[in-house]
């Protein structure tokens, strides 16, 4: 389930009321008349199933609540109530299943920024990459892939694509275009300080090392593990299922692969530095085809959700909106 909290200028609170109290999927209706101050209205709250969060929230903004009033959105962890358990079998599919657009907008729109504290979380765990491959360690590996930022604007670049929002797509490039390029640069001087100061080990060299050389040597399993990790990826961002993204981390060699570019570069290795490279472009490329092929098909999903939610109207009418297509579509253009 999740919570709404909406404020509702008073010339739209009936029609709020209306659409939420006919809604199958939603419960626990609460009016609080002029309690808002900033803007100034009634205060509406109600729990929604999330299968049919955001087709509710979709009716909501055509009541013009966000640009009025105000939406605000949050889990709810447990709910006691035969209500609830109600709402959530009015709704179709599975909890775990349903993707709240609205939230996977806001987050990613979030993430794919470009920031000081992401600048410094890739290139710290670029420099802890490194140091796992000079050492050959799988721990320190796997722990730059957990501290690795870049799935945010990955994410944020696929969500972009399939709705095409060219300012977040802008963002999320420009945040890869500037980390990649900075963590490399300065793991490359940390490699050459490494190997001045004779801090690396004599013995290094991507032949020799397992993981360097498997990282500087891709094949057709990095593309098929990329690939993989970008839909599993995707999906945990989608759905309820978060906990997921944590062994997709573990799974992407996009980190290590720009560690190996640095030391490769530091340490003069022509192939391991092309092989690296490649390595790097073929994980960036294969996510996105995975993310974006994932998110349309969920995308698509949705929309048949709406139209037939668009088609039922019985809320709809209630609230004084149009059945069968949304209130900013052409009237002969059904959504």
């Amino acid at each position: 389930m999740y919570h709404l909290r909406i404020v509702a200028p008073p010339e739209r609170s009936e029609e709020t009321l209306d659409l939420l109290k006919s809604s199958p999927s939603v419960c626990n209706v609460i009016f609080l008349e002029g309690v808002a101050q900033e803007p100034r209205g009634d205060v509406i709250l109600a729990d929604v199933a999330r299968e049919d969060a955001s087709v509710i929230i979709s009716d909501l903004r055509e009541l013009r609540l966000e640009k009025e009033g105000s939406i605000a959105l949050e889990s709810i962890e447990t709910a006691l109530s035969e209500g609830a358990e109600k709402a959530e079998k009015a709704a179709k599919g599975a909890p775990s299943d349903a993707v709240i657009w609205e939230q996977v907008e806001f987050r990613t729109s979030e993430e794919a920024k470009l920031s000081a504290s992401y600048l410094t979380f890739i290139v710290l765990a670029t420099l802890i990459a490194a140091v796992g491959l000079l050492l050959d360690s799988p721990i320190l590996i796997v722990g730059a892939m957990v501290v690795g930022p870049e799935f945010g604007p990955i994410a944020g670049f696929c969500v972009a694509i399939v709705e095409k929002r060219r300012s977040l797509a802008l963002r999320s490039f420009v945040a890869l275009a500037v980390g990649f390029p900075t963590a490399i640069a300065i793991t490359y001087v940390a490699g050459l300080l490494f190997k001045e100061g004779g801090a690396t080990p004599e013995s290094f060299s991507f032949d020799e090392s397992t993981f360097a050389h498997a990282i500087s040597s891709p094949g057709f399993f990095a593309f098929f593990v990329a690939f993989c990790a970008g839909v599993a990826g995707m999906l945990s961002l989608t759905t309820a299922k978060s906990g997921a993204l944590i062994g997709v981390l573990i799974s992407v060699t996009t980190i290590p692969a720009a560690a190996a570019i640095s030391l490769a570069a530091a340490y003069q290795d022509g192939d391991a530095l092309t092989g690296s490279i490649a390595q790097l472009a073929v994980n960036l490329t294969m996510i996105l085809a995975a993310g974006v092929a994932t998110l349309s098909i969920q995308r698509w999903l949705y929309a048949r959700r709406r139209r037939d939610h668009l088609r039922e109207g019985a809320a709809r009418r209630a609230a004084g909106l149009p059945v069968g297509r949304s209130r900013d579509a052409p009237k002969s253009e059904p959504v």
